[in-house]
């Protein structure tokens, strides 16, 4: 009868034992520390893409990642067109410096301009010394002696002929005059010949576009040499590869970066350039002082035509995986819906949503991009 007393006792000390093991602090040795324990699993109320596809975006993320929204309304919207172009010159404001004859440049009293140097018109930008041949600086020289021999001989002829006043005719005196004369001119225009230089001015005031000039370089005639523009007078040009474009202009921006710059149409020409139509374009101020000539630049012209959709703008527009344009709608406080959208451009800051939205909903503007990412 006291057996089963005597293991039930036994079988009470085995479990304490194990419960004080378990229970007790079990301290690592120096040099087997595991490091922390595990972080807890990640709270519900983060940022999180819903199984429908729709974003859940807490206030306080909204806030760190900035996001703002914007409600759209309907409107009609000028139909446009995106037209390569390009930045040019104003004629009536730039200039190209050319070479008359082909020689050796030299520097001018404050030497040769460099790119970007201001410079007023009529400055002396560079010299031309011409390249002749030594048979044709050899005649030119004898023809100079021989010049020089007339003249000497005429001068020493009008002396005697004053000496002589009384008793010579007037007629005389004033022929022997005109002779001297004449062979003064003709030594200066053969002396002038010999060593004239061609003198490079600038023919508008602006600044050093561009610059082919070394001190000591041979050119040709008709060579360029300089370019000078005056930034705050640039044009632009676009071309059209339809003519029709021309006749329905009613605005023009041009995209430089995220800004727009208004521009006002000048006109078209009326020959085709490589089967396309130039149109130019000139902008108000210094709105183009930025630019450099030559420079591409995307224009975007608007027609009279209307169309009927809500403008939103391009920073919006993003792309899903399957590569359609979609804009983040904002459903809820804390909730954004990806809608897909069909657009048409207006300008380099937005565009025309033709289907997809409606009037009044709102959309994410900045942060867009952000929303897009979570996963």
């Amino acid at each position: 009868m006291n057996k089963p007393r005597f293991l039930t006792l036994a079988a009470c000390q085995v479990l304490s034992a194990v419960l004080l093991t378990v229970a007790a602090p079990v301290w690592a040795d120096a040099g087997h520390d595991h490091g922390d324990a595990a972080p807890a699993a990640a709270s519900g109320d983060g940022p999180k893409r819903l199984p429908d596809g729709s974003v859940f975006l807490p206030k306080p993320a909204q806030r760190q990642i900035g996001v703002r929204t914007l409600q759209v309304t309907e409107a009609e919207l000028p139909r446009s067109l995106e037209l390569a172009g390009k930045v040019v010159m104003d004629p009536n404001a730039g200039g190209k410096v050319q070479a008359l004859v082909a020689g050796r440049l030299e520097a001018g009293a404050r030497g040769l301009p460099s790119v970007g140097q201001a410079v007023k018109k009529g400055d002396v930008l560079a010299y031309v010394v011409p390249s002749s041949g030594a048979i044709e600086r050899s005649n030119q020289a004898s023809v100079l002696a021989e010049l020089r021999a007339s003249k000497a001989l005429a001068e020493k002829r009008v002396a005697r002929l004053q000496a002589l006043a009384d008793t010579v005719p007037r007629k005389d005196i004033e022929a022997a005059q005109s002779e001297l004369s004449s062979l003064t001119e003709r030594m200066a225009a053969v002396s002038g010949g010999l060593n004239n230089r061609d003198v490079l001015v600038a023919p508008v005031s602006g600044v050093i576009a561009s610059s082919n000039a070394v001190a000591g370089q041979v050119v040709d005639a008709r060579e360029l040499v300089f370019e000078v523009v005056d930034p705050a007078r640039l044009r632009i040009e676009a071309l059209a590869y339809d003519t029709a474009v021309a006749s329905n202009v009613a605005g023009a921006t041009l995209a430089l970066g995220s800004d727009t710059v208004a521009l006002r149409f000048i006109g078209a020409a009326r020959s085709l350039r490589e089967q396309a139509l130039p149109m130019l374009f000139s902008a108000e101020g210094s709105a183009l002082s930025k630019l450099a000539v030559g420079q591409p630049v995307t224009v975007y012209v608007q027609t009279a035509t209307r169309v009927k959709g809500l403008r939103v703008p391009a920073q919006a527009l993003l792309k899903n995986p399957a590569n359609q344009a979609v804009v983040w709608v904002k459903t809820a406080p804390e909730r954004f819906e990806p809608r897909t959208v069909t657009v048409e451009v207006l300008d380099g800051a937005s565009v025309a949503v033709t289907s997809g939205l409606k009037a009044g909903d709102r959309f994410a503007t900045q942060g867009a991009t952000l929303i897009n990412q979570i996963r």
